[in-house]
């Protein structure tokens, strides 16, 4: 199993702190042991045009710290898209949306 462990290492906010500091943001999966193993110890990052910087640091873990990560993490702040571009391309790639446009 793969821990990704989100963080924000440059907070762009008019005090520069994150409300969710000091809290701990993990998202856990069962992956192909080839990918588990070639994603162990990496970290992406994510740079918004705000100011603020993403980390996800990703860690091979065996079943009792996938459980206590499960236990300890306080959700993923809505940036599960990260996680599944990282699984899926091996880096973040920004969603892309469908146009808005009436027609072709």
């Amino acid at each position: 199993m793969v821990v990704f462990d989100l963080t924000m290492p440059s907070i762009g906010s008019w005090n520069g702190r994150w409300s969710g500091g000091g809290e701990r943001f993990a998202k856990v999966l069962r992956l192909p042991k080839a990918q588990e193993a070639a994603l162990d110890g990496q970290a992406f990052y994510h740079t918004f045009s705000d100011g603020w910087v993403a980390c996800i640091e990703a860690r091979r873990v065996d079943a009792r710290a996938a459980a206590k990560a499960r236990k300890q993490s306080r959700g993923f702040c809505g940036y599960d898209w990260m996680v599944d571009s990282i699984v899926q391309h091996g880096r973040i790639v920004l969603p892309v949306r469908p146009s808005s446009g009436s027609g072709p």
